[in-house]
């Protein structure tokens, strides 16, 4: 069964398809070919469910739809509902990784403490909808370090690893981001909810 992944983001539906068919491999998540919806909601919930409910309306399928971003915690939690945004209207994830490391330049560790936030809306033809949420915590890295990945993962060091081999999101494996990451996260939470599909 097809399920529809409300985003015009090819990485995102690449990386939501290997997390989905980890776990449910008679359901096959496809890309949204429809209208872009205006995201005016103030938190990633709203805006989740936003573009879920735009993309049932639009194909008749159950959509999910992730509104995701980095928190950094000496800036109050921003980027935040705004981190594809952070640089401006264009969506430049080069220059919105530029911009947040500008921005945290004279900031040192242990004062860099960040979390990647993954909101994921499930909407059924039915109208039933389920909401759920992954926290990935870590911190943020001095500079950009490897080509891996996308966003912001260049420079988030997530909690966990082992002292002196720490790496980067952009330094990991598509396998080992999609185990371990926010949407991942999320995703666990959620599967017992795919069974309404």
């Amino acid at each position: 069964m097809n399920l529809v992944l409300a985003t015009h983001n090819p990485h995102k539906v690449e990386e939501f398809g290997a997390i989905v068919a980890a776990t449910r491999p008679d359901l096959e998540v496809v890309g949204y070919d429809g209208p872009e919806p205006v995201e005016d909601g103030v938190t990633f919930a709203e805006n989740a469910l936003i573009k879920a409910r735009t993309a049932v309306a639009h194909t008749g399928l159950p959509a999910l739809a992730d509104d995701s971003g980095i928190r950094v915690d000496v800036l109050g939690g921003a980027p935040g509902v705004f981190s594809a945004y952070w640089a401006g209207h264009r969506k430049d994830a080069a220059a919105n990784l530029a911009l947040l490391l500008d921005q945290l330049s004279d900031i040192a560790d242990p004062h860099r403490a960040a979390q990647f936030v993954s909101t994921i809306a499930l909407v059924l033809p039915s109208g039933v909808e389920h909401v759920v949420e992954g926290v990935w915590p870590g911190r943020l890295a001095l500079a950009a370090d490897g080509a891996g990945g996308f966003g912001y993962d260049p420079i988030f060091i997530p909690d966990g690893q082992p002292a002196g081999a720490e790496r980067t999101v952009g330094r990991w494996s598509p396998e080992e981001k999609n185990a371990a990451s926010h949407r991942a996260r999320a995703f666990r939470a959620l599967t017992p909810l795919l069974a309404s599909v």
